[in-house]
């Protein structure tokens, strides 16, 4: 089974993605920071990331330099979402393999996460 993990500081936000993605037949594991995530990614490296642009403690841009410093992370797909125009975000980092601009519907979140992954 293919692990997700979501970092997102709105709690209702990451609930929904979870049980969205959990019926889609994916492993879900959340974080509602950077340092969480960075820590659930050290556990064992998941498959995809769905990553917050800002976020306290550690932003998205942030775990998008830790990851690609980290060997066993470097190469994890990453998903940034935020409620900037992707222009913003993309003029402040760099790395993410989709974007998904806040608030998305579940339709357009499933087809990014398989058109990354492939189906679960």
């Amino acid at each position: 089974m293919k692990t997700i993990v979501v970092i997102d500081d709105e709690f209702g936000l990451v609930d929904v993605l979870a049980a969205s993605l959990s019926d889609l037949g994916y492993r879900v594991l959340t974080a509602s920071n950077g340092v969480q995530g960075l820590e659930k990614m050290a556990e064992q490296p998941p498959d995809l990331v769905m990553l917050d642009f800002m976020m306290p403690l550690l932003d998205g841009p942030g775990v998008l330099r830790a990851m690609a410093g980290s060997p066993r992370l470097a190469s994890v797909p990453v998903v940034m979402m935020s409620a900037m125009p992707e222009s913003f975000v993309r003029s402040r980092c760099d790395g993410y393999v989709a974007f998904l601009r806040k608030p998305f519907d579940f339709g357009a979140m499933s087809a990014t996460v398989e058109g990354v992954l492939g189906p679960p």
